[in-house]
């Protein structure tokens, strides 16, 4: 064999091998893909996991498995999908606590949240709901806070542990209304409301996926919600804003990935969400519990996040947040 031949079979070994990765990632994904959830199963985050798994799964023709894993405030399955294999398989569906407000509350995380997790697609957003209990005395916002000031440290508020969203709200709206209000956190929401329905604790904040039949049923009553317009499952509830004007809390579930997934595949989820969104069925589910499907791409999802981590950064840490050891 000549050596211009030799040279010849050779070059096209190494095109062909260069090759590889390329086709590797066009025919992702070839089996199935795990969601993490860092939390327990049965809360709005769960189920809007699960529902958005089911669509990606149809979408994609492999199984996209949702698995629950709570505790330390969603560090445990962060840190997993953030030292995962970065090939598309290993996700986390997190929300705003998790993804954003846990980079300013823990100290000696065993990853970096901003670098070893990759922005994928901002699914969906629900405004939290300030509910109390019905034998409590105050019928609108107004009232509980001139409650609040005439009884300093008599009420407390419960929320799902240091550093969540529903924490940040009551720590806001303490600021804000002037009050003092004492923060009992719990492990779950399930605690939480048995407290509430036995007087134990006076309100929490919670997202309508989860309230809305409580609300209805009278077993609490809501006095306002944390976004700037009102919830069309909620009409006559008024947003926070009208009484405490500029009070914004959001709240939003994101999909993320282990830091050096190939960009193609996360364009591609982000894609597939963006469908799995606007699907009919999903659209009217959602509608029904008060939430708004979404589906950005993946550069919109990293500049709210960083939008995110400064503005909630800085009511963590206005509020005197003790980081978590």
């Amino acid at each position: 064999m000549r050596f211009r031949d030799i040279t010849r079979g050779l070059a096209l070994l190494a095109a062909l091998l260069a090759s590889l990765p390329a086709a590797a990632q066009e025919a992702w994904p070839t089996k199935p893909i795990r969601m993490l959830v860092p939390l327990a199963a049965g809360g709005g985050v769960d189920m809007m996991a699960r529902l958005t798994a089911q669509h990606l799964s149809d979408q994609l023709g492999q199984q996209v498995v949702v698995e629950n894993q709570g505790g330390a405030g969603g560090t445990i399955a962060s840190n997993q999908v953030a030292h995962a294999r970065p090939d598309g398989y290993t996700l986390i569906f997190q929300s705003v606590s998790s993804a954003v407000v846990n980079a300013h509350v823990y100290k000696n995380l065993p990853y970096d949240p901003l670098k070893d997790l990759v922005p994928v697609t901002l699914a969906a957003s629900f405004p939290l709901v300030l509910v109390v209990t019905p034998e409590l005395p105050a019928k609108t916002l107004g009232e509980l806070i001139a409650l609040l000031k005439a009884n300093p440290g008599k009420y407390s508020y419960g929320s799902s542990g240091v550093g969540t969203m529903p924490h940040l709200a009551g720590e806001l709206f303490k600021s804000m209304a002037g009050v003092d209000v004492v923060h009992v956190p719990y492990r779950g929401n399930s605690a939480i409301l048995s407290d509430l329905f036995a007087g134990r604790v006076a309100m929490m904040y919670d997202g309508p996926p989860t309230q809305l039949a409580n609300i209805q049923s009278g077993k609490v009553r809501a006095l306002a919600i944390t976004s700037a317009e009102r919830s069309p499952v909620l009409p006559d509830v008024p947003p926070m804003g009208d009484t405490l004007p500029g009070y914004a809390i959001p709240y939003w579930m994101a999909i993320f990935a282990p830091a050096g997934t190939p960009p193609e595949i996360v364009e591609r989820i982000a894609a597939e969400t963006n469908k799995a969104m606007k699907h009919p069925d999903v659209t009217a589910r959602l509608g029904a519990i008060g939430t708004i499907g979404i589906g950005s791409t993946p550069a919109e999802l990293d500049r709210y996040w960083h939008q995110q981590l400064d503005y909630l950064g800085k009511i963590v840490k206005d509020a005197n947040v003790k980081p978590v050891e």
